[in-house]
């Protein structure tokens, strides 16, 4: 009995361990008001590779999991974004009291050519598919030998940190992107809101019109690895 007793507890520590594993191009999990997403959306620009997600927990306080992949050829080409998010009540941003998150995280190689990065999608019309916004606001926190959609902006002071900004179009997508310019930020606290009101108040964002879509986390795959990609804690606030 103290056998089978041992097995069952090990099985329920595994199983507690790992709520999902996800290794087709989309394939999707969802739990407490978070989702994950493989999202393998360019596979067809590499000459080989592949992607899993492990999901090791998600809890009303937020997302913990790791992604392994490598990539290669279409070096300019992303093949995945591979992402948690946070199921939101789409609305105007500026009617976000909360839009607050946190990301721990950290990469085991640096062989790699990737983002890592907030992306948040915001469209005048409420019901917008979630593929695409009339404006897409990225924050990478991790820059690894890519580069943002169109031109740097200048250095900006957002949400207590220093950041370049870039614009560009996406298609008829106006892009924002603060970059950090000093290295990875591994651990990160701030309010989504700050950079939404910096580009109302220096950018002409349109923030009373503009519905929020998407609110994700996760890293852009272009070439390289093998690589890990682990978030160890991610939570997002949205009301």
């Amino acid at each position: 009995m103290k056998v089978v007793s041992f097995i069952l507890s090990a099985l329920a520590s595994l199983s507690a361990a790992q709520q999902a594993t996800l290794c087709k191009d989309f394939e999707y999990y969802s739990s407490n008001g978070y989702e994950l997403n493989n999202n393998i959306w360019g596979r067809s620009s590499a000459t080989s590779g592949s992607q899993c997600t492990y999901v090791n927990s998600v809890s009303s306080t937020g997302a913990k999991w790791t992604s392994n992949w490598q990539w290669q050829g279409g070096r300019d080409n992303v093949k995945s974004y591979v992402y948690s998010g946070r199921q939101i009540t789409k609305k105007p941003v500026s009617q976000y009291n909360n839009l607050e998150t946190e990301a721990y995280w950290v990469y085991d190689t640096s062989n790699i050519r990737c983002n890592v990065a907030y992306d948040l999608f915001t469209s005048a019309n409420v019901n917008h598919p979630t593929s695409s916004g009339d404006y897409e606001l990225m924050v990478w926190l991790g820059r690894y030998d890519v580069y943002p959609i169109g031109s740097s902006q200048g250095m900006v002071n957002v949400a207590g940190r220093q950041w370049e900004l870039f614009y560009g179009l996406n298609g008829n997508m106006k892009v924002y992107s603060f970059v950090t310019p000093s290295g990875p930020i591994y651990n990160f606290k701030a309010s989504m809101k700050d950079f939404f009101q910096y580009l109302a108040n220096n950018k002409g964002f349109p923030i009373t019109s503009q519905n929020l879509i998407t609110y994700q986390f996760g890293t852009e795959a272009f070439t390289g690895g093998p690589a890990k990609f682990t978030v160890n804690q991610w939570s997002a606030n949205a009301y």
